[in-house]
């Protein structure tokens, strides 16, 4: 961010459900003494279950105050500071004459309860309760039919072969960073059981399988730092940006079921151990969004956490890292429906190397 600033440029930073970045960021304003109005504050992904308990733009201004930002210099990176950015402060972004009557009303800078909200001069909510009807857009069916595998998987799309002979492998690894979107690029010697790749300790399999052409195709690779134990899968149609099929897990078998449920309802997430569903939250609309009242989809999110958790997983909100894992865009090492990229190149690598 202070590079950043220091080349006249603007800089975000953010807190998402699993993106922690404000506190070490904000120090070029509240230690370096940099033009605050060069830095804009914004959430990134949030899950429903943070939106709904914790807020959202509010949230991060809580935050940025928490960190040391005095309130009105992290009021104005949320609001004039975003909309100079983008060329809008001709009708967003102050409380001036002409520009749209968008208002929030708190009693205290530190703490920032809303309770009053005001959009284009009418009282929309009051005190937590919405106080308008929210227009309900019937989808059409064609939104709803989005997750296209082109057949039923089983246990051996998911298997990772070895090289004929071998009894060991050195595969590139992708590696999962508690509150980062970066991962790393490990590398690690894993045994070879008849032929077949074989996971162990921390390191789990992860596949892309491509849902918008129905081509069948499914890739696989292998990932580590999600802590998962016992025979268990996780997959969504969540996966940015090409929002193709990610599967996690630690046992084939469960990888096919999980992805086979998501086929079945649609898209959504949705997480299986010791043969048995343990959560799933639908997401009909595109595999990406639900037509749920908010407060139901952050209860389904936050049992989808809590079966993460029963699975080992101890990581801080780790879905957001499991969305992420084919965002090939982001160093150092992603999946794609192409095989595995280093980013830092921009070029394919193999999933396994022979051992030296």
């Amino acid at each position: 961010a202070i590079a950043r600033m220091r080349q006249g440029m603007r800089s975000m930073i953010r807190l998402g459900s699993a993106w922690y970045d404000v506190k070490t960021q904000i120090t070029a304003i509240t230690e370096k003494g940099l033009d605050p109005r060069n830095m804009i504050l914004c959430t990134d992904d949030c899950h429903s279950g943070t939106l709904v308990n914790d807020g959202h733009m509010n949230r991060v201004v809580r935050h940025a105050i928490d960190c040391g930002c005095d309130p009105l210099i992290a009021l104005q990176m949320a609001t004039i500071n975003t909309a100079t950015h983008f060329g809008l402060e001709r009708e967003i972004g102050s409380l001036t004459p002409g520009r749209r009557a968008d208002v929030i009303l708190t009693s205290d800078l530190k703490s920032l309860p809303i309770e009053t909200v005001i959009a284009r001069g009418q009282i929309v909510a009051e005190n937590g309760e919405c106080l308008v009807d929210c227009p309900h857009y019937d989808w059409p069916q064609h939104a709803r039919q989005t997750v296209n595998m082109g057949k039923s998987l089983t246990s051996d799309d998911f298997q990772i072969h070895a090289p004929a002979g071998a009894n060991a492998v050195t595969a590139n690894v992708i590696g999962v960073v508690e509150n980062q979107a970066p991962t790393r690029a490990l590398k690690f010697e894993l045994p070879v059981t008849e032929g077949r790749v074989q996971t162990s300790g921390d390191v789990c399999q992860i596949a892309l399988v491509e849902r918008h052409r129905g081509t069948g195709t499914v890739v696989n690779a292998l990932v580590s730092g999600f802590g998962y134990e016992g025979p268990m899968a996780m997959a969504s149609t969540v996966a940015h940006d090409s929002h193709h099929m990610i599967v996690v897990g630690t046992d084939t078998e469960h990888m096919a079921l999980a992805a086979n449920r998501l086929g079945e309802v649609g898209g959504g997430i949705t997480i299986f151990k010791d043969g048995a569903e343990l959560a799933m939250v639908e997401l009909p609309i595109g595999g990406l969004m639900s037509d749920r009242p908010a407060a139901e989809v952050a209860a389904k999110t936050e049992a989808m956490m809590q079966a993460m958790r029963d699975c080992g997983c101890t990581l801080n909100n780790a879905y957001m890292q499991h969305s992420l894992l084919a965002l090939v865009v982001i160093p150092e090492l992603r999946i794609s429906d192409l095989g595995l990229v280093d980013v830092r190149s921009f070029e394919f690598i193999p999933l396994l190397e022979p051992i030296s």
